[in-house]
């Protein structure tokens, strides 16, 4: 798709596709109300001057639109709107050691039973070894500083969706 495509959607065909990036709908509203856009910079650039207004529920929402590390059957089965989007984005965890893999399910209750959302993690580039090591470090977190920093990962998957589009 170019940009030209992407500022020409209806309304709803772009939430769609923005909410494939991010699922937070003040972020989605905030992208479709923008448009047109000048050029992929003024799309991340827009993208990034929302990130401050969303509240701790618009990350949450956001959170929730994503798989557990690791969990390649829930990627398909319940977030096939986003599989093009996100087929890559866990290449690390598919091919892991499954006493790694073991470990990183161990590792995801536990976050959630900690603070009441899934890991969020950008995992481009990332093995599962190293998936674990980040989920593991960020265990010892207070929520207010985990929810902080899983929606700067958040923000990181976001632009590379955003880039998927173009």
């Amino acid at each position: 798709m170019t940009l030209e495509q992407l500022n020409q959607l209806p309304e709803a065909e772009a939430e769609t596709l923005m909410r494939d990036c991010c699922a937070a709908e003040a972020w989605v509203r905030g992208m479709v109300g923008a448009r047109p856009f000048s050029s992929p910079e003024a799309l991340h650039g827009t993208a990034r001057a929302l990130w401050p207004s969303l509240m701790e529920s618009d990350w949450l929402a956001a959170f929730e639109a994503h798989p557990k590390i690791g969990d390649i059957k829930s990627l398909k089965a319940r977030y096939a709107s986003t599989e093009a989007m996100a087929s890559g984005e866990q290449a690390g965890a598919s091919v892991a050691p499954e006493a790694v893999l073991h470990r990183l399910k161990e590792g995801n209750d536990a976050y959630y039973a900690r603070f009441g959302f899934i890991f969020i993690v950008c995992a481009t580039g990332k093995s599962a070894e190293q998936m674990l090591e980040l989920l593991e470090a960020r265990l010892p977190n207070e929520r207010a500083e985990e929810i902080r920093v899983a929606a700067a990962e958040q923000a990181k998957i976001t632009h590379i969706r955003l880039d998927k589009l173009l």
